[in-house]
């Protein structure tokens, strides 16, 4: 049996149970480009991780990435920019550049 974990949503929203370990490959390359990038818009950071994960990864990428960046933003890791079109995302608490 594998791990799961049970995700958060930002609105209260009932969560998913998601594999762990999937769960845990997304957050790691979101967090990752966030790292880098300061900010990124939520279309390129779905295609970025399209991009890099689609040769190892089973399962629907972008589904993943949205479940698991609305768990981050439930936890309080990563933010939805305020009056960003197109949304962007960035860290939490993270220096502005």
């Amino acid at each position: 049996m594998t791990k799961k974990i049970k995700t958060l949503h930002p609105e209260g929203k009932k969560g998913v149970n998601i594999d762990y370990e999937k769960y845990e490959v997304i957050k790691d390359a979101i967090l990752n480009l966030l790292n880098t990038h300061g900010s990124i818009t939520f279309k390129s950071l779905n295609d970025t991780l399209l991009l890099n994960l689609e040769d190892t990864f089973e399962g629907s990428i972008p589904w993943y990435v949205i479940t698991v960046k609305l768990d981050l933003e439930a936890r309080h890791i990563i933010e939805r920019i305020p009056g960003t079109a197109p949304q962007q995302i960035r860290l939490v608490n993270k220096p502005q550049t």
